[in-house]
């Protein structure tokens, strides 16, 4: 199988090779392995799809693909173009065609022209990105449409002002330290190691460019599941508006309309469909839903989504245990740590196949949940969670903790634990942890906010606790997973243990215990290894019988924890991450370490566990 797979792998670098050949611009660099989506790589339309499921609007217009580049000082002027970097796969990447590293010294810099259609005349024209790692000014036509910083979310700049006839020409200038103190950066490293990974720099998520009404705009919108999950309460942010304006709310199946509803700008909506339909895992049924922007009889903006009748909440089983709950009833959450990093696209995957793919093999595996691992993803991976039906645990990237407390895993922390962070590092994880919840909380697949993960850069928990309750209140909290355990900080107590899948201290019936991590079972599979000569697990072993007979013991260990109260577990991880071996697959994704059916079977064995 592994011959087979590896036959595959090296005949798509061979196709990158023919493709650079033939297009002469760009092809991946071959000092790594690749995903065998390397080669369906369109450097002319790279991720094509529109990348905003949860508020489409139909015309837009795609600006990824070749821009010109250059490296110069942080301080210093635009300097000439030094090649072509395809957008958006960070300059580190593969994909990229470049393969350079910057410093804390460096500026990036990114150029490129482009045409607005001329039917979007009189309206205003906006420029989108989806996330920019770390700070990006912007300018258009020589004139600064803004800044922004933070890594992981979308901006846009209305850019109406700075058109002139014909082509526009846009440059973006960014700065990334990395590893500093100061922003949030999750597990990139300027010296990977261990569990640590190479840094993502510059833009590694979708730019398009698209018009709204020049008189007012939707801006966003939530679609809330409540009366146990059986309606909608809906809402519409609106840019502009005037007294008078009106929302028209639609929920419908295809072009079925279930229920609308017309109200005031500003006003919430009831919607009640007739034979309420809850998402779950097992089922994972979308409601599809419209918000209309109407003003004197007429619609200025239209803006299209989904929303899943769901509810999560803290509930307690018959033998008295406090568990997590899906509407209304008690729900093993069972699942992988996932890192969402790819060999040839580092943070971003090379296209939207192979970004449902980890989710899809998820559900293959038996699993139900995922917890997204110290990153956020571009929209689309939780448009696909939603869909396929698999739960959510969002964690925050931290920033570095060189000025790190006490990690104390076995005992209630104490204050003085806290990491020591700056103020304007503290201001910073606010201001990027507001964003990302406001960004992704319409995903109904998120069902945990993870604020901290162990205790890297962990400050203020009870403040940072109170802070996401009040960002939004539909979700549970798990304050700190396997970090500084503080009593009533959230609503889950989070401990890890590596290999076995054993909580060694509990919250003492305050709180949902979770095993927030465990396992970790290493086996670095030959021809498929990102650096052959240097790998690195919790644990090493040396086929899949042996990986898999480990998997079984620590299955069996977790179900027993079950009945003891603990209400979900996450195994350490889906995929190997560049010298770390611990995956359930390799790297590339070209092999599976454990046969999927028998992975399937243990894993639905412990999720019933609970029933």
């Amino acid at each position: 199988m592994r011959k087979i797979a590896l036959f595959f792998c090296l005949a798509g670098v061979l196709a990158a090779c023919t493709a650079k050949e033939e297009k002469g611009a760009w092809a991946p660099l071959q000092d790594h392995i690749l995903t065998r989506w390397a080669a369906e790589v369109d450097p002319q339309n790279p991720l094509a799809e529109y990348p905003r499921p949860q508020m489409a609007r139909e015309r837009w217009v795609s600006l990824n693909g070749l821009w010109n580049y250059a490296i110069g000082p942080k301080e210093g002027e635009q300097p000439e173009a030094e090649g072509k970097i395809l957008v958006p796969f960070a300059i580190e990447s593969a994909l990229s065609g470049v393969g350079k590293h910057i410093t804390a010294d460096d500026a990036l810099w990114y150029s490129t022209t482009f045409t607005v259609p001329k039917k979007w005349k009189g309206e205003q024209i906006w420029l989108n990105f989806q996330a920019v790692d770390w700070s990006a000014e912007v300018w258009v036509n020589g004139q600064r449409a803004g800044l922004h910083t933070g890594g992981y979310t979308a901006f846009s700049f209305n850019i109406t002002p700075f058109l002139k006839k014909g082509k526009q020409e846009l440059v973006v200038k960014v700065l990334d330290a990395t590893d500093n103190d100061e922003q949030p950066r999750g597990k990139q490293v300027s010296n990977p190691s261990g569990i640590w990974y190479t840094p993502v720099s510059g833009i590694w998520q979708s730019v398009w460019l698209e018009p709204t009404p020049s008189q007012a705009r939707i801006t966003r919108y939530q679609a809330l599941a409540c009366q146990d999950a059986t309606a909608f309460k809906l809402f519409a942010w609106v840019e502009g508006a005037q007294p008078g304006d009106l929302v028209n709310v639609r929920l419908h199946a295809g072009e079925k309309t279930l229920a609308q509803e017309s109200v005031p700008v500003g006003t919430p909506v009831l919607l009640s469909p007739e034979n309420p339909h809850q998402w779950t895992p097992e089922d994972p049924y979308l409601y599809d839903i419209t918000f209309t922007l109407e003003r004197d009889g007429k619609e200025l903006d239209r803006v299209a989504g989904y929303g899943a009748l769901r509810e999560v909440q803290e509930v307690v089983d018959k033998a008295g245990h406090k568990r997590l709950g899906l509407n209304g009833k008690p729900y093993f959450h069972y699942g992988p740590l996932d890192q969402g990093w790819w060999p040839d696209g580092l943070y971003t995957a090379p296209t939207d196949e192979a970004l449902r793919y980890d989710i899809e093999q998820t559900k293959a595996f038996g699993y139900n949940m995922i917890r997204k691992h110290i990153k956020v993803e571009p929209d689309r991976w939780y448009y696909w969670c939603d869909k396929l039906g698999v739960l959510v645990w969002q964690d925050m990237p931290c920033p570095t903790d060189s000025r790190h407390g006490k990690w104390e895993q076995w005992k209630w922390a104490l204050p003085e634990y806290d990491s020591r962070l700056t103020e304007s590092a503290k201001a910073n994880y606010y201001k990027e942890w507001a964003e990302i919840m406001d960004q992704v909380q319409v995903f109904p697949c998120i069902v945990v906010w993870v604020p901290f993960n162990e205790a890297w850069a962990q400050f203020d928990t009870y403040k940072v606790v109170e802070f996401t309750r009040e960002k939004d209140p539909t979700r549970l909290i798990n304050s700190a997973s396997g970090g500084n355990s503080y009593p009533g900080a959230g609503d889950i107590f989070d401990s890890h243990n590596y290999p076995d899948a054993q909580m060694k201290f509990r919250s003492g019936g305050t709180q949902i215990d979770v095993l927030g991590e465990y396992g970790g079972i290493g086996w670095p599979v030959e021809g498929h290894l990102w650096q052959p000569d240097r790998n690195w697990g919790y644990v090493q072993f040396h086929s899949s019988e042996e990986v898999l007979d480990k998997y079984r013991e620590y299955a069996m260990q977790l179900k027993e924890s079950i009945a003891t109260g603990v209400s979900a577990a996450v195994y350490t991880q889906t995929t190997d991450v560049e010298i770390e071996v611990n995956g359930l697959m390799t790297y590339d994704r070209a092999v599976t370490k454990m046969p999927a059916e028998e992975l399937k079977k243990i894993n639905q064995e412990v999720i019933k566990a609970l029933k």
